[in-house]
């Protein structure tokens, strides 16, 4: 017996090994400062936690729909109606086991072997592995620095052919934080105007962690001709910091929403009937305190952005939104540590990082686009600017 050719595909998540490598050292009591993982510090809020005792306490403890409650489905309607200017109806929509798990179904469920998914890179570590073991073949559009991080349209239409199907767009972007303007949107929805075979795959995870007036944007929004051959993907577990609950979910087409379900049924079924009535109460709940955390992480975004652009050699661009920077490390390759070792990669770096400033952050070769890596400051201000110091007294070093 031996793995599947499907499996033989794709790569464990670069970002959760590093998040069991820092697990594994805090065990052994090593002062490290994880700054790998995607999760926001804050609790979920109280009000959520209430809904899912009482949900528990009712006897909401059965099998739901396959893919979402109607209670669920009918507070995912009018989240779309209120934060998008989206109108879409129950059959429009699934409930999944975390927003990863929509993108799986959704792609699982449309791609065949040949088909093209076009991904900008930098990416979220999942997309191209998702796509490869479904038999699809993901073809990059990279941005640099240079264009903060920005795929523009004629990029894009530079490598659609016949056999492309998607087109995966994460904004606020995980892993740069790079957000694009309704305008850019509109922009590239034109674009995929003249080319109708086409599906855009809207991955809004960030959507409520956004800065310095940046007004959020959808592409189904701002494009209406394109709404019915857009998957609009959002989840709770960012803006709710309910990242353990694993709620997802998706508007679309009701095919493709009825083809997630089949999918859906015959793999996990449904999810969690407690977090669903969770998800119910942080979607329809006060949503003040969303302003609230957004502002906190732009103090720590800004604190961390400034101490990284002092380091001679890194070049942080300022992001839009999410809780992440992608630093160019440019300026650091070639170095020599005080070791003696080469830093010919970012994955060296890294390495480096770890081991002499016990600073824990993913190599940017993991996302598609070197020399880099991705920092999240979902962390305390303390353990943020001690971070930085070491990162710098780590890279000064080197010569």
């Amino acid at each position: 017996m031996t793995p599947s050719t499907a499996l033989g595909r794709i790569q464990p998540s670069a970002t959760l090994a590093m998040t069991s490598r820092v697990l594994e050292l805090k065990a052994k009591g090593v002062d490290v400062i994880g700054l790998g993982a995607g999760e926001p510090d804050f609790d979920t809020p109280d009000f959520v936690k209430e809904a899912a005792i009482k949900a528990i306490r009712d006897g909401q403890t059965k099998y739901t729909n396959v893919d979402g409650t109607a209670a669920l489905k009918q507070a995912i309607v009018a989240k779309f109606a209120r934060d998008n200017d989206l109108a879409y109806t129950p059959d429009q929509v699934s409930v999944n086991v975390g927003g990863k798990h929509t993108l799986f179904n959704a792609l699982v469920a449309t791609i065949d072997p040949g088909d093209e998914v076009i991904v900008p890179a930098p990416y979220w570590v999942s997309y191209p592995d998702i796509v490869q073991f479904a038999g699809g073949t993901p073809v990059f559009v990279a941005a640099g620095s240079d264009q903060n991080y920005k795929v523009t349209p004629d990029q894009i239409e530079a490598v659609i052919t016949q056999k492309t199907k998607w087109l995966i767009l994460n904004s606020p972007s995980n892993p740069t934080g790079a957000a694009y303007t309704a305008d850019e949107l509109r922009a590239i929805g034109h674009m995929l105007e003249r080319h109708p075979h086409v599906w855009i795959m809207a991955d809004d995870m960030y959507e409520h962690i956004t800065y310095d007036g940046f007004e959020f944007a959808t592409i189904a929004q701002v494009v209406p001709s394109l709404y019915e051959r857009t998957l609009t993907v959002n989840g709770c577990s960012k803006a709710y910091s309910m990242t353990g609950w694993r709620i997802g979910f998706a508007g679309g087409a009701p095919w493709l929403i009825k083809a997630m379900s089949k999918l859906q049924s015959q793999s996990t079924s449904n999810p969690c009937s407690i977090a669903q009535a969770a998800a119910v109460a942080a979607l329809s709940g006060d949503q003040s305190f969303l302003a609230e955390r957004a502002a906190a992480f732009q103090k720590r975004r800004d604190l961390v952005v400034g101490m990284l652009n002092a380091i001679p050699g890194v070049t942080c661009p300022t992001p839009e939104g999410a809780f992440y920077v992608y630093p160019d490390l440019s300026g650091v390759i070639g170095k020599t540590t005080p070791k003696g070792e080469l830093l010919d990669s970012d994955e060296k770096i890294v390495g480096y990082l770890l081991d002499e400033a016990r600073v824990a952050a993913v190599h940017g070769a993991a996302f598609g686009l070197s020399p880099a890596l991705r920092i999240s400051y979902a962390t305390s201000d303390e353990l943020l600017r001690t971070a930085c110091e070491r990162i710098g007294e780590a890279i000064g070093a080197c010569r």
